[in-house]
């Protein structure tokens, strides 16, 4: 009490009221949650679109793409990338639209947090590497396609562009998707680079992440990517724990210095009173 008054009541409200800020500390924006990776065509934050097009539309409400670049990614040979899905004669529809909504996932999706690495390419800065795509969609992906035909089993890379648009290599042969990718495992991994995984889990199982969903019933990818930036956080953590020296496990293990005034605080306050009623 002696020392409460020796400070004076406005200096001991001030601190009980900095006390109190401290406590309420203000939640922090999670980086892997809610974001668009640095990429050709992404934007730098999600947000709502007015319009998407088509196969885009699932995303309009909160998306990392643009209306222009949703209409884009429907067409056979888009600016987009360039790329043409009738390297080996026209694409059937059935299978060329898992083409259209692997890209408007891709391009639009605030979703895949988790899975953002950094990419060493002229043409974008990040890429997606080993998001778990529900096995439903990988399996009727290749269900659709498997009479389709191609002529590469990676289709990032090794194409012939001396014509501006991409050809098969000198001396490939055109061959059913179903010798190019024998599993529906196949297709989805090994396609892009492995920015896809196929995963056992299925559709509403929330630890996948799905390419076709009904909006009216929300994005359920949300909660996946919480799950996984939760299972990426409580990894590293326990990476760093086991790694961490005795010392510096005991200094962690330390109450914040705010905590440890915290029983001074009556003291502190006029009359022993506390502000913050129950708190």
């Amino acid at each position: 009490m002696a020392l409460g008054l020796a400070l004076g009541p406005a200096l001991a409200r001030a601190l009980g009221l900095a006390l109190l800020a401290a406590g309420a500390v203000a939640p922090v924006k999670d980086p892997l949650l809610n974001v668009c990776m640095d990429a050709k065509h992404h934007k730098s934050r999600p947000g709502p679109e007015g319009q998407l097009y088509e196969q885009c539309s699932p995303w309009k409400d909160n998306a990392c793409c643009t209306a222009n670049t949703s209409s884009e990614a429907h067409k056979d040979q888009s600016y987009l990338y360039n790329f043409n899905w009738n390297h080996c004669g026209v694409m059937p529809p059935k299978c060329k639209r898992h083409f259209i909504q692997d890209t408007c996932l891709y391009e639009c999706s605030p979703n895949l947090g988790p899975w953002i690495q950094q990419a060493d390419s002229s043409w974008r800065r990040e890429r997606i590497l080993h998001v778990p795509l529900c096995r439903e969609d990988c399996e009727q992906w290749w269900e659709d396609c498997r009479d389709a035909l191609t002529c590469k089993e990676n289709w990032h890379q090794g194409w012939n562009w001396a014509t501006g648009r991409n050809r098969c290599p000198w001396g490939s042969m055109c061959r059913p998707f179903s010798q190019v990718f024998p599993r529906p495992k196949d297709l989805c991994e090994k396609i892009w680079s492995n920015s896809f995984r196929y995963s056992p889990e299925p559709r509403g199982s929330g630890r996948c992440i799905q390419m076709w969903f009904d909006p009216a019933r929300g994005n359920p990818n949300a909660a996946v990517a919480k799950y996984y930036a939760w299972r990426k956080r409580s990894s590293a953590a326990e990476g760093e724990e086991d790694a961490a020296p005795e010392s510096a496990r005991a200094v962690r293990a330390r109450p914040p210095p705010v905590l440890l005034l915290l029983p001074l605080a009556p003291v502190l306050l006029p009359g022993g009173s506390q502000p913050w009623g129950s708190l």
